[in-house]
């Protein structure tokens, strides 16, 4: 990943050369998004090795699938979601099943505003999200950074709509402490 990008390729002939075999466009196209696609990994894994796996997984169906990019909507897009899809099936082998909630439970959990995230830097966000639970952290992810709803995520990993606003509520509100107390505790360290 540390190797850089040569962006005098155009990502048209990038894509045409990684799918003819060119052993050069393949690394230039892993060199150019294998960033942003760890960055993708690092929200759902456990940890940079699980990331790494993932990110490597991806990209080997990146490649095999490369063919069937049609350019009716952005390349990375498109990668985007193989990298989530490839994320949502690691979720599915990793974890157990999210548990459900009746709907009366589901009225009765809040939804936490997390305004303090606008003070933290990504990566410790990254940091934070990584330390929920597999269930919560996917659910948050498909929800709040790649905007599926509740409907969708339900479907992608077999669960209820209602377990799904659960699962992102109490995320939320786990986020929602661990934020207040990082920055509690950044704060004491900065008054010492």
């Amino acid at each position: 990943m540390s190797n850089k990008s040569n962006y005098n390729i155009t990502e048209s002939d990038l894509i045409k050369g990684a799918v003819a075999g060119d052993r050069r466009m393949q690394e230039e196209l892993y060199n150019r998004f294998s960033p942003k696609m760890y960055a993708v990994c690092l929200r759902y894994a456990n940890n940079s090795n699980d990331a790494q796996d993932l990110l490597q997984e991806g990209f080997i169906k990146v490649f095999r699938n490369l063919h069937r990019f049609r350019a009716e909507g952005s390349f990375e897009g498109w990668m985007r979601r193989v990298f989530v899809n490839t994320s949502i099936e690691y979720f599915r082998k990793k974890s157990a099943q999210l548990s459900s909630v009746s709907e009366k439970e589901e009225n009765t959990i809040e939804d936490s505003d997390i305004s303090a995230l606008d003070q933290l830097a990504e990566k410790d966000i990254i940091a934070i999200i990584q330390e929920l639970s597999p269930g919560y952290r996917t659910v948050f992810n498909l929800y709040v950074v790649e905007g599926y709803s509740h409907r969708e995520i339900g479907e992608m990993l077999g669960i209820s709509e209602g377990t799904s606003k659960s699962q992102l509520a109490r995320a939320k509100s786990l986020l929602q402490k661990k934020i207040s107390q990082y920055l509690s505790d950044t704060r004491k360290s900065y008054t010492r």
